[in-house]
């Protein structure tokens, strides 16, 4: 069996920002006097820290003041009033999340001002749901965080986030959910693609959740994965140009303009990237692992007029992979090859009805292509799939803030049509080649409601409906309830409880015809694919300190119809199966620190988990093997992860980043042993030379340690810890 990450959801949160992006929050406050007395008629400005985005209010006769639809990231706050000094404050807004901030304001001359502090950790606003948001900066000083395929954004920061045979896992899973702009990019073909959806230097935040989500945000039970991307907000007709280059002839060029008016932003960037080490490698050695890829990437915001938004977003990508080879495999001239292809546009219309009602529609469109190519020399066959899903939806959604309830109500639906082929050749001449094709199609529907309801001040219960009709090689309707509470005890301390219902439709693939008669001479047979179904409980606490934010959570996730994979003979071709049951469980712990007397700042993610299968094999290819007795672990349970880091600007103009990862090792074949641990430490070096010029070198697997990570079934086999990388990254940014 073998686990991969997938890019696919049922659902997607698509509130537009008045001036900005799609996934967005909202900030309430109230302004008081020394008295406790409201203010009103004061000026609130809320200004984005890293664009020029921003947005004014007044507050009304109760002091009261509220922004809607303000795009994810990180704001500073500002109240002033004649008489009375200025008020700061930063926050963080998240999507979905409300806080709530109480501003007073200081008797003193007009040109004084004071620091104050807002609500607990902004972010924690509200929601049930466990989120790390990861900024531009965090990506720029995260060794190794920029690379063009890289996932190390979310791993460095995220509790329980590794990579095991080249894939993403989250939270003991796999199945997750990539947004742009808080619209889905929909892909059911589980074990498709590699790396992240967008290049992470195109993003200015990356929000993650990882469970407790809205019954707007669809389906994938084990992470999503919520891209803000730049905008052209970030500067005026400002460019940037990005090369780097290393051992492994790696090698990486971008380049990026963007540019705003009070109307208009636009930002676009195009970019190329090749290198010897792409696919982790079977064995110590590495061979046969080129990679190559070119990405282009648009977006454009046009603001017709204070109620109406339109936002257009594009993006399209080609990587190929040669699949690795073990010695042996290498002096047998193996050439397999894995190659990709991915493009979507989403153009989302939001309509501010009054200044409680947001109407949004956006519709989407998603292609995915992935090719697994056999070589002429493999043994015993040569397998290849080709694989293309068109994706063709919408979603139209409705918030309205009344009172104390934030109520959202929506319809999420698409098509999809798929082109697949599999030719497969054997050595033995006695048996024929096999080609098949075939072009299924399927079609998701669903409709959901969710409440956000303030009880009092500091006390919060979430709760939601979510239901969806799929219909492909089977039909399921399944409802999916979700509830939780939010509870902000005196102290300032924040507990969290959620459960959640979730449904993962299947892929459409199934075996036929002369193809069904070949996997039948290998001991195998198909079984219908259904739907993955999983009910979780999770339970947190925030705990913010003086800036510094620490949140801790444990959770309990039942899966049944498990999603996993099977290999077609001894080839690099994958089919999906699921398992009877999983139960996957754990504990984490994420620490973030504020900047740390302006100078540095450092962040903790660890989890424990645990992993395990229970039953046999419910549906996709399968040998019919009993079921073994008891729980067994999946081929990915590693139970302890542990990734801390810094960055720190020094005197020199100098600014340095590590990242320390620790796993205790993944299940050693069958179980129930598991392999021994691994730890890899990266660093970067950066040095700004002029305003607009920085240079920096990057170090990743500093000791150069050379371990198995993991023997389960997946490209080119067994996997070991990548080779020490070093690279040399030159930025120039200048205006046009």
């Amino acid at each position: 069996m073998r686990t991969r990450t997938v890019t696919f959801t049922l659902a997607i949160l698509v509130l537009a920002a008045t001036a900005a992006a799609a996934a967005v929050g909202s900030l309430h406050g109230v302004v008081h006097d020394p008295q406790h007395r409201p203010v009103p008629g004061a000026t609130v400005t809320l200004s984005a820290r890293h664009s020029d985005w921003r947005q004014t209010t007044v507050t009304d006769a109760a002091g009261e003041f509220l922004f809607k639809e303000v795009p994810i990231g990180d704001y500073s706050l500002t109240v002033t009033l004649s008489g009375f000094r200025t008020a700061a404050s930063d926050v963080t807004i998240v999507s979905g999340a409300s806080p709530v901030v109480h501003v007073p304001l200081d008797l003193g001359g007009v040109n004084q001002s004071v620091d104050v502090s807002a609500s607990p950790d902004a972010s924690a606003g509200r929601t049930v749901t466990p989120t790390t948001l990861v900024g531009k900066r965090d990506v720029e000083r995260t060794p190794g965080a920029d690379q063009t395929n890289s996932l190390k954004a979310i791993t460095a920061f995220v509790p329980g986030a590794y990579m095991v045979h080249d894939q993403l896992h989250v939270q003991g899973g796999h199945q997750v959910s990539w947004l742009i702009d808080g619209i889905t990019v929909p892909n059911t073909s589980i074990a498709s693609n590699v790396g992240p959806q967008i290049d992470p230097k195109d993003m200015d935040y990356l929000e993650v959740q990882r469970g407790g989500y809205d019954a707007s945000y669809g389906d994938r039970t084990y992470g999503v994965f919520n891209v803000s991307p730049r905008t052209g907000f970030e500067g005026n007709r400002q460019a940037d140009l990005l090369a780097t280059a290393g051992n492994f002839s790696q090698a990486t060029g971008h380049f990026s303009m963007g540019s705003h008016t009070e109307r208009v932003a636009y930002y676009g960037s195009v970019s190329g990237n090749g290198t010897d080490l792409g696919l982790d490698p079977p064995t110590a050695d590495v061979l046969h692992a080129r990679a190559t890829g070119g990405a282009g990437f648009g977006s454009v915001i046009f603001n017709a007029n204070t109620a109406n938004q339109l936002r257009f977003v594009a993006s399209a990508r080609r990587d190929t992979y040669e699949i690795p080879n073990t010695p042996d495999d290498h002096a047998a001239g193996v050439d397999d090859t894995d190659r990709e292809h991915d493009a979507f546009v989403n153009i989302s219309w939001v309509r501010s009805i009054n200044t409680h009602t947001v109407l949004t529609v956006a519709p989407f469109y998603h292609q995915n292509s992935a090719d697994v190519l056999g070589g002429p020399l493999d043994e015993p066959s040569s397998a290849s799939v080709r694989r293309r899903s068109d994706y063709l939806g919408a979603q139209v959604s409705m918030s309205v803030t009344r009172g104390a309830h934030d109520l959202l109500a929506g319809f999420y639906g698409y098509h999809q049509h798929d082109r697949q082929s599999i030719d497969v050749t054997v050595a033995d001449e006695a048996l024929p080649p096999v080609s098949v094709m075939g072009t299924p199609s399927g079609h998701t529907e669903a409709i959901f409601v969710q409440d956000r309801f303030a009880v009092t001040p500091w006390f919060t219960i979430n709760a939601g409906l979510r239901g969806t009709f799929y219909s492909g090689g089977v039909s399921e309707s399944v409802a999916s309830p979700r509830i939780g509470a939010w509870v902000q005890l005196p102290i300032g301390w924040i507990v969290r409880g959620s459960y959640g219902h979730y449904y993962q439709e299947p892929p459409l693939q199934t075996a036929s015809g002369p193809f069904l008669d070949f996997v039948t001479s290998e001991n195998l047979g198909f079984i219908p694919l259904r739907g993955e179904r999983d009910d979780q409980f999770q339970a947190g606490l925030t705990v913010p300190v003086r800036g510094w934010s620490v949140d801790a959570g444990a959770f309990h996730t039942h899966a049944k119809n498990f999603f996993d994979h099977n290999s077609v003979g001894e080839s690099n071709v994958f089919f999906p199966l699921t398992i009877e049951n999983a139960y996957i469980r754990g504990a984490d712990l994420s620490v973030r620190s504020p900047r740390i007397w302006r100078t540095g700042q450092v962040h903790l993610a660890y989890a424990y988990q645990i992993a395990e299968g229970q039953g046999g094999i419910s549906g996709g290819l399968t040998d019919f093997s009993p079921p073994e007795d008891g729980r067994f672990p999946l081929d990915h349970d590693q139970r302890h992860t542990l990734s801390v880091g810094f960055d720190a600007d020094v005197p020199g103009r100098v600014t340095l980043g590590a990242n320390l990862y620790y796993g205790s090792g993944f299940v050693n074949g069958e179980g129930p042993d598991h392999l021994p641990g691994h730890t890899q430490l990266d660093v970067t070096v950066g040095q700004r030379l002029r305003s607009n010029m920085t240079v920096s070198f990057t170090a990743l697997n500093v000791f150069n340690e050379s371990v198995l990570i993991d023997n389960s079934e997946t490209f080119g086999g067994t996997h070991w810890s990548r080779p020490r990388e070093m690279y040399v990254a030159l930025r120039f940014r200048f205006h046009y």
